[in-house]
């Protein structure tokens, strides 16, 4: 899980950097857990732009990764750690005891050979499962349950972790790693650890190419364009927008709060913002 950087034979590789790929132990996706993966290109179902700045991008398989680890007390070996083209982090490949296998995310210091488990009889170590009453307080996990049985929803991307808190009731108090504080139920399941790939975050794409490939479009800035496309354009020369960031509809950014009042709300005990 190192960075490489490589020689500035060109503008365009000057400041690439790459992951090293060590920890790859096979390069070829299981089929019994892949699915095809159709590309929207940010549009709905009426072929309206919903999600801006997508589209295009290599052809990839979805990897069916199993967030809910609901095969509880069935032991399961590590066979290979593979590479994932729709996230961040890298995933595991478990051989159950019973032949059956599935898909993880990848956790540090899970290595190939290893045992993992789920359920409340699980041992506390990284890539095992278990219910939030189950795990001691202090422990870093991952694939966060909110609701019971639909699976993990928080804390899933490379070199992400929280912190279990406290237990007080039915509730547990988890630390996220936005520095949002939140109560979950007990009942929840947890993955000990912190997810693989921490170098994630270093590397640098280096050119334009790369954001293509990954299906990221061009942004462009409001105050470049004229009056008539965005609220911030126009202006005699450069200018820098003559009022508080917007959208090119006219909303707020940049601070602007957007979360509607929905019942989770009480379950948040510090914001992430203040």
């Amino acid at each position: 899980m190192a960075i490489k950087k490589v020689k500035p034979t060109s503008q365009g590789r000057r400041f690439q950097e790459f992951s090293t790929f060590e920890e790859i132990t096979k390069t070829k996706p299981e089929r019994s857990l892949i699915k095809i993966l159709k590309k929207t290109g940010g549009r709905n179902v009426n072929g309206r732009i919903t999600c801006r700045h997508r589209g295009g991008g290599h052809k990839r398989y979805y990897r069916l990764v199993d967030f809910k680890r609901d095969k509880d007390g069935v032991p399961a070996k590590v066979t290979a750690i593979e590479y994932d083209p729709n996230r961040s982090a890298r995933i595991a490949l478990l051989s159950y005891a019973d032949g059956e296998k599935r898909y993880i995310l990848h956790p540090v210091n899970l290595g190939v050979g290893d045992t993992v488990m789920s359920g409340e009889t699980a041992e506390i170590r990284p890539g095992n499962a278990l219910p939030i009453s189950h795990i001691p307080l202090g422990t870093h996990i991952h694939n966060i349950e909110l609701q019971i049985g639909k699976g993990g929803q928080l804390v899933k991307s490379a070199g992400g972790y929280a912190q279990l808190m406290a237990k007080e009731g039915r509730y547990g108090t988890v630390k996220l790693p936005s520095g949002e504080v939140r109560l979950i139920l007990q009942t929840c399941k947890a993955t000990i650890g912190v997810v693989g790939n921490k170098d994630h975050e270093n590397i640098s794409l280096g050119k334009a190419g790369r954001s293509r490939m990954i299906g990221r479009r061009p942004s462009v800035r409001g105050v470049v364009m004229n009056p008539v496309d965005h609220p911030m354009g126009g202006g005699e020369g450069r200018s820098s927008g003559g009022r508080h960031p917007c959208t090119p509809w006219g909303k707020p950014t940049k601070g602007y709060r957007t979360r509607k009042r929905k019942p989770s709300d009480r379950l948040i005990v510090k914001r992430r913002k203040k």
